[in-house]
């Protein structure tokens, strides 16, 4: 019998350590990500750039580390701002996204002088502008289309398609006459375009049929308005598995750098700067969660369920979603396994269920079941259901662990509380 060891560390120790539920994420695994984008990307082709997509998770120490290995951040709202404020990450490598961004948001953002930030509406548009008229600033911009494409994954989270809530229609010119009221303004100035057509696609059609779109516009816009675009921002959504199929950064990036290029050229247009936004992809299988095991419900002929110390207010995915996830006991790592079982949450929902049909050894109560890649959307998402407090938040590198992030405690919940 042996543990299951992640980022050099026994994670059996690391429970009886830190308690269970309990996030560990590997900074190695984070590392060796960003190297790939600065070698099949940033290395392989010329005025590019790249951003940490935020929201998948973000800490003090994420934005430490994102800071540490020179990608820039892109943000959607002043809590992630305000994080990356509080350690002095560079605001001109600071991208704010949004689709309603408040007043005291877009405030925050032009106090700190971030570098871009991504404008949703023609209702933005006059906002932003309003703000920047108090500090008698200037910011610089870039416009959110969205190029009418629906990818194969799940319809919360496409983004891109024709009905949805982000970004400026290519329809009725609208985005032509938020480009000429932008460049009239003694506020904002235009740099380009951004879009981003969904989360979790695995396929590259969708981004070749957005940049062939939004090439088209950008032909359009130049010929019609004399708009030269300077930037342009494909966003992320690059899919990870949370099984063993794996896709390597560049079966995207090359698709989308390789159609740019070929129509720029059709269009006589010089290639914009070109940005990309990964962010599930950086640390979703760099992370893990720790639970320790409770009751077991055998149902004969039917099911036997077996309760962990956590669930969907740590991980709301399959809840949301219908994420799947794989699982292993981490006290009896390598042991065959000689049955099926399906992994609940502890919350008052009979849709609190993890992981459905999970094949492990014979288990009891207080063994530890170590579930995999969730460092994207877990920590990020999770809440206090139930008054259920958050988990710990441990970093692992090299065999050594840091604890990132406190445990929650019942005071913590209540102190808002009147």
């Amino acid at each position: 019998m042996s543990n299951f060891i992640f980022g050099g560390c026994d994670t059996v120790k690391l429970a009886k350590k830190y308690g269970t539920p309990l996030y560990v994420v590997n900074e190695d695994h984070i590392v060796d990500r960003i190297n790939e984008i600065k070698k099949d990307f940033l290395g392989k082709y010329t005025n590019t750039r790249a951003v940490y997509a935020s929201k998948a998770f973000l800490t003090k120490e994420m934005a430490r580390i994102i800071k540490r290995e020179g990608l820039g951040m892109d943000v959607v709202s002043g809590g992630e701002l305000y994080t990356a404020i509080k350690v002095q990450f560079p605001m001109e490598k600071i991208i704010f996204h949004g689709n309603n961004k408040t007043v005291d948001e877009i405030e925050m953002a032009v106090e700190n002088r971030v570098g871009r930030i991504v404008v949703d509406s023609l209702y933005e548009l006059n906002l932003i502008e309003h703000v920047l008229s108090k500090y008698n600033k200037k910011i610089k911009i870039l416009f959110r289309v969205n190029p009418g494409v629906e990818v194969d994954t799940h319809k919360f989270i496409q983004t891109g398609q024709v009905d949805s809530k982000f970004g400026i229609s290519l329809r009725d010119n609208i985005i032509k006459e938020a480009v000429r009221r932008a460049m009239d303004s003694k506020y904002v100035e235009p740099l380009g375009f951004h879009f981003h057509i969904g989360s979790q696609i695995h396929k590259n059609e969708g981004y070749i049929l957005a940049v062939k779109r939004i090439v088209n516009l950008i032909k359009e816009i130049k010929d019609e308005l004399g708009f030269v675009t300077e930037e342009l921002n494909v966003g992320g959504g690059f899919g990870i598995t949370y099984s063993r199929e794996k896709r390597p950064l560049s079966y995207f990036t090359d698709a989308i750098m390789q159609t740019l290029e070929f129509e720029c050229k059709q269009n006589n247009l010089e290639r914009p700067l070109v940005t990309i936004e990964p962010g599930r992809w950086i640390v979703a299988e760099a992370g893990i969660t720790l639970y320790t095991i409770g009751a077991i419900k055998e149902i004969p002929g039917i099911r036997t369920y077996v309760a962990i110390d956590g669930g969907m207010t740590d991980n709301p995915r399959p809840s949301l979603y219908g994420a799947k996830y794989e699982g292993l006991v981490a006290n009896k790592y390598g042991e065959k396994p000689v049955k099926e079982v399906t992994i609940a949450g502890k919350c008052c929902e009979s849709g609190d269920i993890l992981i459905w049909d999970l094949k492990v050894p014979e288990i009891e109560a207080g063994d530890i079941l170590a579930v995999l890649s969730t460092g994207a959307y877990n920590y990020s998402m999770a809440n206090n259901y139930n008054r259920i407090p958050k988990p710990a938040v441990v970093m692992v590198s090299g065999g050594r662990d840091r604890l990132i992030v406190k445990r929650e405690t019942y005071e913590d919940i209540i102190r808002n509380d009147l």
